[in-house]
């Protein structure tokens, strides 16, 4: 059953006085924030969240990490070669030389002061922020393991505190887990370095002469015509000039179809020409294009806060406290038991261990993949809260024109009068209407070419007449369109069937064309804003998933009846001015219902802002991206659905990483601190440092399951014209 709302506005007028009888439809209605170059203070902001972002995405970082790791791991091997306690471990005598017994400790140092670097550079900038975490966590192990090695190899405390060969495959597996980290947040983050990757270096512009010449895409201004060619990358946004081609869009909306663009048509930045050749006219470039705009929308989402990034922050917090009483309580208690080598060896691993290592990245590279899966297929998240909210969204009010249906005419239906042939009346109406520019013409003549069928001719003597319609010559015939004035002006009348089936239409806000040749009136046509044959799935997919469907529109309300009742929305605004679309999104809400907004013009903006969601669909207007959370950047509503599903995922994902994370913290701490040594059961040190990598990568693997998820539109399950009337 469909709900109708009611508002104070006058509908827009859709009267056939005029010469087509009006418009049908009414009105149209990262990069991180720093990077981790170790020994930089770009490392120094590494406390949770803040640290994992401040390093993500960077294949310059990981590839600092990934020279670090194999210069201290070719400067440990003569560390473990020429230690006493490795070479116990695996019973074999170390070489003996000269000075030989100082290259644990000198080499240990080198790589606690070379390798260690980026985590102590790290732990003074958490320290001053007064935000200790996993970085402060890391600098205290390998602190406490230097200082303690000194004093053993100075022969000032007992040989047990000698933890060279220790220390270096500590800052290895360190050193080994952040590259592989970053690695896995490079990848994630390379949808700029995609989108940057869609645009050519070079363009061919046409001169004054007319000729084409190569020149820099930083040399292209507005006002240039280029010339693209078949495989070719569209240089910058612009209008067609002339040709026509197919272009693939699909890395820039999602669409896998490629869409066909004449003259006047206007094409996107890095889209690829399919066929043809055509000129492109310039309207904007570089830091103006869509391109770059979504680049910058990516961008932006990828160093967004969300909520569950707040609570993993405050469990980082929570476990640097909870890691550093448990390593104060193992010391103290084994050195009261009077294994101080084992206190200390103890309380390192307890440091290593519960470093929030797994707990800093479970957030940062779920939003980071999701961002990247999500940009590929046309669904830009600004707002990285809108995209949680949407998992939560009770109702969808989607605008009418442009969103629900296409925005523009269409015939959805013709009948010829008693002794005519439906496709002969069509094609005499497509032929008259070839030379207006009216919209409603350009939708008669678009239906009559239908099936690459030709158009009658030749058309002489076009000519129009005010609130009546038009008149041509068409291969001898004398031809007239227009609306119910026409038959009053030709003094005819339609018969009985062709007059009820123009009623019938007319009840549901269809704009009626008469077509009259000869004198004689051939047939009827029924033009209307037509629906979008997406709409239908998207509808029935969100009835599928308990969410309701509202719509909201300032056509006249029979118009919207009708649209309402084919797609069978919950609840429908009818005949609402511009202004008051903000209002219905409240009494929505009012109604307990958490509510997503849909729209794609400027007077949807108040209502985008006002929604729990705001989604602009189309990439719609400047106001309206700006008022939203989601951008759509192709204008099928089926890619709500995949919002929600997005969404979805990326909660269960951030969840089981969340839970994972902590769980694994809780767990390990007590058997690194020695509470199964009764039973045989101890940790090295460089155990938990392997171990603590692995629940890295635990999380790492389990946020690329992300990337089976299908956001295609094409995906959405369920086909037909869903739930009506629910």
């Amino acid at each position: 059953m469909t709900h109708t709302g009611h508002a104070d506005g006058q509908p827009p007028s859709r009267g056939h006085g005029t010469a087509h009888g009006g418009d049908p439809g009414g009105g149209h209605d990262g990069p991180p924030e720093s990077g981790t170059d170790p020994g930089h203070d770009a490392h120094e902001d590494h406390g949770g969240h803040a640290g994992h972002a401040g390093h993500a995405g960077h294949a310059a970082h990981g590839e600092v990490f990934r020279r670090l790791f194999w210069h201290c791991l070719l400067l440990s091997v003569p560390v473990l070669v020429f230690s006493m306690g490795f070479a116990d471990l695996f019973g074999y005598e170390p070489p003996e030389f000269p000075l030989s017994t100082w290259i644990p400790p000198v080499l240990g140092t080198v790589v606690f002061a070379y390798g260690g670097m980026p985590f102590l550079t790290g732990a003074r900038g958490e320290l001053r922020d007064r935000r200790p975490g996993m970085m402060t966590l890391i600098s205290m192990a390998i602190t406490v393991a230097f200082v303690a090695s000194w004093a053993a190899t100075l022969e000032i405390a007992s040989h047990e505190l000698d933890f060279w060969w220790e220390l270096v495959l500590l800052v290895d597996i360190m050193l080994l887990g952040h590259w592989l980290e970053m690695r896995a947040l490079g990848a994630a983050s390379g949808a700029l370095e995609a989108l940057a990757e869609l645009l050519p270096d070079t363009a061919e512009r046409i001169d004054a002469d007319g000729n084409a010449r190569t020149v820099p895409l930083a040399d292209l201004a507005a006002g240039d015509t280029v010339m693209v060619r078949a495989g070719g990358r569209v240089p910058a946004d612009g209008q067609v000039a002339e040709g026509s081609a197919e272009f693939d869009e699909s890395l820039i909306t999602g669409e896998s179809r490629p869409a066909r663009r004449k003259a006047g048509d206007t094409v996107v930045a890095g889209t690829v020409l399919v066929d043809n050749v055509v000129r492109v006219t310039v309207t904007a470039t570089g830091e103006d294009t869509q391109l770059a705009g979504i680049r910058r929308m990516v961008a932006e989402a990828q160093k967004s806060r969300s909520r569950a990034q707040a609570l993993a922050d405050r469990a980082a917090a929570l476990l640097f406290y909870y890691a550093l009483a448990a390593a104060l309580i193992t010391v103290v208690v084994w050195s009261v038991l009077g294994d101080t080598g084992g206190a200390v060896e103890r309380m390192v691993t307890v440091l290593v261990i519960a470093c929030p290592h797994a707990l800093g990245l479970a957030i940062p590279l779920v939003i980071a993949i999701s961002t990247e899966i999500s940009a590929r297929q046309g669904i830009l998240v600004k707002d990285r809260i809108a995209l949680e909210r949407m998992r939560d969204v009770e109702t969808v009010l989607f605008d009418k024109t442009g969103t629900l249906t296409k925005g523009s005419p269409a015939v959805t239906a013709h009948a010829a009068a008693e002794g005519w042939d439906a496709a002969d009346m069509l094609g005499l109406a497509g032929a008259a209407e070839r030379d207006s520019g009216h919209p409603l013409a350009r939708a008669v003549v678009r239906a009559a070419q239908e099936d690459g069928r030709e158009l009658p001719g030749p058309v002489r003597d076009f000519r129009t007449a005010e609130g009546i319609g038009i008149r041509a010559d068409v291969g001898g015939r004398d031809v007239r369109v227009g609306g119910p004035g026409l038959l009053r002006d030709a003094r005819v009348s339609a018969d009985d069937r062709l007059a009820d089936k123009a009623a019938e239409w007319s009840r549901h806000g269809a704009t009626v064309l008469y077509v009259v040749a000869d004198g004689r009136v051939a047939g009827a046509l029924a033009l209307e804003d037509e629906v979008r044959a997406e709409s239908y799935e998207a509808i029935a997919e969100l009835h599928r998933a308990h969410v309701s469907a509202a719509m909201v529109t300032g056509d006249a309300r029979p118009v919207a009846e009708w649209v309402a009742g084919q797609l069978g929305v919950d609840y429908l605004y009818a005949e609402v001015l511009p202004r008051d679309k903000d209002e219905k999104v409240a009494a929505l809400q009012r109604r307990g219902r958490r509510v997503a907004m849909v729209g794609d013009g400027v007077n949807d903006a108040p209502a985008l802002a006002r929604a729990d969601v705001g989604i602009a669909i189309g990439a719609g207007t400047d106001v309206a991206v700006q008022s939203a959370g989601i951008v759509l950047a192709s204008d099928d509503p089926r890619a709500v659905v995949s919002i929600r599903r997005l969404s979805k995922a990326v909660y269960a994902k951030m969840r089981q990483n969340l839970l994972w994370a902590a769980g694994y913290n809780l767990v390990t701490v007590p058997i690194a601190a020695g509470a199964l040594a009764w039973a045989g059961i101890d940790m090295p040190m460089e155990l938990a440092a392997i171990l603590m990598s692995l629940s890295t990568v635990v999380v790492a693997l389990n946020a690329q399951l992300l990337r089976r998820l299908d956001l295609r539109p094409e995906a959405v399950a369920g086909k037909g014209n869903g739930n009506r009337g629910r």
